[in-house]
């Protein structure tokens, strides 16, 4: 499946910063890339390193309204104004210094990543820095400024891709891309997530379908709480690569949120870094036989910033790059990290798995549920 793998490394992107206090921490994306650095893997011999650069206007606008984008700049520039009706304020998105700056390059970042694709300079490409799947058009959302991976989906179909499948494995619904392409039969989007019922943003149940001529291209797994690795993986196993398979995209966009870990403090799932590993594998191959090889894949969610997010997306990125990694973490990264959050983190990229999972037959309950809805409009026998 040898391929080159594009790796985004946007340092700059470190002032996307909502304040010491907020969980969204860049530490974990700049720690990522110093793991990908130390592990070996961004050395690996099929790894292209790629260049950072902000997205312009015109391309943030292929999703969001020039009203936002405006209001996104003044806010950041220190504007005395009441920036509410945009989604700015005190709590999940409040303003910081050059927001519009900040989003700007991650977006930018995640557009490198697709223009590797489309040129051919790279098969898979990744930016761990992306992955704001809450943005909507006209409103900040969820720690979210921009909507980087609805803005990369947009720009490939503006750039003559004709079908895009979109799989999101966050622990919050994708309700971003899904949103902005709700009506568009051109993408296929998958949300895998913790049910709307018990958390944050309250919605991707399965009557979310998609409408008009895009009636059937929504697709939500909306999971029980204290799902573990089996029950996750047999959900995802069940619906996904036969959806992507029957879709055939061009290119296969991803959202990694890591934030499916059983020691995440915003969310319920009792994920380990084994469903990470293994759903990068799936990933991988699925890419290779639904979209000859083309996947851009990005960040998202991940608030234990220094003990699981570098080790998920490593994981991750090893496996787009076929770089093999030892199971232990480097011990120059560890000391590192532990010195800056004063206090332990792992030593090795596996873990052991916790108590208390949901039963593996809820997980399977619910793929069967959303079989029933979503397989017959791609011409799939449930």
């Amino acid at each position: 499946m040898s391929g080159p793998a594009g790796l985004v490394v946007c340092r700059e992107a470190g002032i996307y910063d909502h304040g010491p206090q907020h969980p969204l921490r860049p530490e974990r994306v700049l720690l990522t890339w110093d793991l990908l650095e130390l592990s070996g893997a961004a050395g690996a011999p099929l790894v292209r390193p790629l260049a950072c650069r902000p997205a312009t206007d015109a391309q943030l606008m292929l999703v969001h309204t020039p009203e936002y984008v405006d209001a996104t700049k003044r806010a950041g520039d220190g504007e005395d104004a009441d920036f509410r009706r945009f989604g700015y304020g005190p709590g999940d998105n409040p303003i910081f210094p050059r927001m519009h700056q900040a989003a700007a390059l991650v977006a930018g970042a995640t557009l490198s990543a697709a223009t590797a694709i489309l040129d051919g300079e790279a098969l898979h490409a990744f930016n761990a820095a992306g992955g704001l799947h809450h943005a909507m058009p006209s409103r900040a959302s969820g720690f979210c400024v921009y909507d980087d991976p609805a803005i990369a989906i947009a720009w490939l179909l503006d750039s003559g891709v004709e079908r895009v499948a979109y799989v999101d494995v966050d622990v919050h619904h994708g309700d971003g891309p899904q949103a902005v392409f709700y009506e568009d039969p051109r993408v296929l989007t998958i949300s895998i997530h913790e049910s709307g019922e018990y958390l944050f943003p309250g919605t991707g149940f399965v009557e979310e379908r998609g409408a008009g001529d895009a009636e059937g291209t929504t697709v939500n797994i909306p999971l029980s709480p204290s799902t573990g690795d089996d029950g996750w993986l047999e959900a995802f196993r069940s619906v996904v690569p036969p959806l992507v398979g029957a879709w055939r995209p061009d290119v296969l966009v991803t959202q990694l949120g890591c934030d499916t870990h059983h020691t995440d403090p915003l969310a319920h799932f009792r994920l380990t870094t084994r469903a990470y590993r293994e759903t990068a594998r799936a990933l991988h191959q699925l890419a290779h036989e639904a979209a000859e090889g083309r996947w851009l894949a990005t960040g998202g969610g991940g608030y234990q910033w220094a003990r699981v997010v570098p080790r998920a997306w490593t994981l991750y990125f090893a496996e787009m790059a076929e770089a093999e990694l030892p199971d232990e973490l480097p011990e120059a990264w560890i000391e590192q990290v532990e010195l800056r959050v004063r206090a332990p983190v792992p030593a090795t990229f596996s873990e052991p798995e916790p108590d208390s999972v949901a039963p593996v037959a809820d997980a399977a309950r619910i793929a069967e549920r959303v079989r029933s809805v979503a397989f017959p409009s791609l011409g799939l026998q449930v």
